[in-house]
């Protein structure tokens, strides 16, 4: 591996990546990680789909592996990309084969750090072990990745693992203890968007819009809306009460959402959605 520089700056070329789990969030990575620099003939990933593997290789010029344990030979990052259920069997399979040196990133839903290690620890070896919390906008380089890392993490593991989801997006590193909120916030968030402007576009429609002018206006809103928020710093308070005149059209509708207890159902969403978390950490 070779490795120089933090952040956007870190050269990626020397960098062997293992990516366990080519399903849809997977892939997501892999696009970020080619974005971030990662040449494609260091990046070697898996999957149970035996007809994806022509097309991931077509597509992104990497290697599919034939097991697991091939893949992470040598990686310097090995991202566990598996359904939870499926973690323990595959640290199983490939803790004998991981290099000392190499830091694993699990984006497993409800799966915690302790579990994690736990689990390596029965097949007598504890990698380093970051547990992350991406989101589908990566699929498009505009993602959010939440990471908690452990203790073993050293400060240039986890910079080398953040240059690479780097490319698929924002990276922040939090406590491990809200994890389960930041997965039932940004983990889930996605749906709770996509569910908001399909409604607005609903809505558009039922007043006389063609449906192809209320989805360009309603997704267009949420890119601008979204974008002026992060430019700008402000509460998103302060910027509705730019919108909102006294007595005005936004005023009547904030009325109706607050009547019909959006806001109220918003927060139970979310509780709704960590209760499911540690749920999903209890199954089998």
């Amino acid at each position: 591996m070779e490795l120089t520089g933090t952040g956007s700056a870190t050269a990626l070329s020397g960098v062997k990546l293992a990516i366990l789990g080519a399903g849809n969030m997977g892939q997501a990575i892999l696009a970020g990680a080619l974005r971030a620099g990662v040449p494609a003939s260091n990046i070697s990933v898996t999957t149970a789909d035996d007809g994806a593997k022509p097309r991931l290789e077509s597509k992104f010029g990497v290697n599919v592996a034939e097991s697991n344990a091939e893949a992470v030979a040598d990686a310097d990052v090995v991202v566990v990309a598996v359904k939870p259920y499926q973690v323990a069997e595959v640290l199983s399979e490939v803790a004998p084969f991981l290099s000392r040196n190499s830091v694993v990133v699990s984006v497993a839903v409800g799966i915690d750090l302790a579990t994690l290690q736990r689990e390596a620890a029965l097949a007598g070896f504890v990698p380093h072990f970051v547990r992350a919390m991406p989101n589908t906008p990566a699929m498009v380089g505009q993602g959010i990745t939440a990471f908690s890392p452990s203790d073993l993490v050293t400060d240039q593991q986890l910079e080398l693992a953040k240059a690479i989801f780097e490319g698929s997006g924002r990276v922040i590193v939090v406590p491990e203890k809200y994890q389960p909120a930041v997965g039932a916030i940004s983990g889930s968030g996605p749906a709770y968007v996509a569910y908001f402007i399909d409604a607005l576009i609903e809505a558009g429609v039922h007043q006389g819009l063609p449906r192809d002018v209320a989805t360009a206006l309603a997704v267009g809103t949420f890119e601008g809306s979204a974008a002026m928020l992060r430019e700008t710093g402000d509460h998103p308070a302060v910027a509705r009460e730019k919108v909102t005149s006294p007595g005005g059209t936004t005023a009547a509708a904030l009325a109706e959402l607050d009547n019909s207890g959006v806001r109220a159902a918003i927060i139970r969403a979310v509780a709704a959605a960590i209760r499911r978390t540690k749920e999903i950490a209890t199954e089998g």
